[in-house]
């Protein structure tokens, strides 16, 4: 299948990218690499590979490419809400107008898989899962735009969206700012942490069972399309004070305290179901621990050390 990844040289994009070149398919990221990442440099050994240095928001650029495309995935997108906040008319036009012009060029025989978040969940009932059928409250910026973009896809005949759960795990192109991760690096480096909103709770999925999820998007999408669903770990929805306990059995030296230092832009407090992403076959293969064990031997490798001598 040929593929188009807009963004596909991020986080989620670096480790999908090669999975589905390995997997057999052709596979064409746009990507304008702003943080002047080389993550995908492995990738050039694929003859299926190819890279476009732009903007997804380049209707001219974008109309050549989705003409040659069976599939679209866009990862583009600034994602978080203090990102979004930085610059709102680019979280606008990335996150949502972006999506509109792919849904308007691709035809209706071409297939989307839209990744966004289900952080559009925002404030959860208590002690009540939610589902597909949850009304979306967002709450920022980030949410909002990722809200309406989902809208948008689902609306064609060919497409489907994964409401995916906080990331974790190893990328070629890392983000430490992800909670596990940020958590984990804290918790290997400096032994400790002061936590807000401790018994927010949110659910978590390791980067690598999103790839395998595209790709379980891609074989099962005939019986899939038209839907979301949400994708993430059904014995991990877990308050910030139970992630750090589940990080101290492996780092029995980490120490985590609780303060009112600050809040969520998200106001992230909901547990989710993922029994209809289930329903269709798929089971994730990483558990929490195991992506804390690879994140501490990551850890060993990557330090955030640029302004220090040590």
């Amino acid at each position: 299948m040929r593929i188009l990844i807009t963004g596909g040289a991020g986080y989620i994009g670096s480790v999908l990218t090669p999975t589905l070149l390995a997997a057999g398919h052709e596979v064409t990221v746009l990507d304008n690499f702003l943080f002047r990442q080389s993550s995908l440099t492995d990738c050039c050994q694929y003859p299926s590979f190819d890279v476009v240095r732009g903007d997804c928001r380049d209707e001219v650029l974008l109309k050549k490419l989705v003409a040659k495309t069976d599939l679209i995935i866009p990862l583009a997108a600034l994602v978080g809400a203090p990102m979004c906040n930085l610059d709102r008319v680019a979280a606008q036009t990335t996150n949502f107008d972006a999506i509109q012009l792919l849904c308007r060029l691709a035809s209706k025989e071409q297939w989307i898989i839209m990744p966004v978040t289900n952080s559009g969940y925002g404030i959860g009932e208590q002690g009540k899962y939610c589902t597909e059928e949850t009304p979306m409250r967002p709450i920022s910026l980030y949410g909002t735009t990722k809200v309406k973009a989902e809208e948008a896809v689902l609306q064609r005949e060919n497409s489907l969206s994964f409401r995916l759960a906080t990331v974790f795990g190893l990328s070629p192109r890392m983000r430490m700012d992800l909670l596990v991760n940020d958590f984990v690096y804290r918790a290997v480096h400096d032994r400790a942490v002061v936590i807000f909103e401790g018994h927010f709770k949110r659910n978590y999925i390791h980067i690598r069972d999103i790839a395998r999820l595209f790709l379980h998007g891609i074989e099962n999408f005939q019986s899939m399309r038209g839907r979301p669903y949400n994708a993430g770990l059904d014995d991990a929805n877990l308050s910030k004070l139970e992630l750090c306990a589940v990080i101290k059995k492996q780092l029995p030296n980490f120490v985590f305290l609780e303060a009112p230092i600050g809040e969520d832009p998200d106001k992230r407090d909901y547990i989710v179901s993922n029994e209809r992403l289930a329903g269709t076959g798929f089971k994730p293969e990483w558990t929490l621990d195991r992506g804390i064990t690879e994140l501490i031997k990551g850890y060993t490798i990557l330090r955030n050390s640029v302004y220090s001598n040590v």
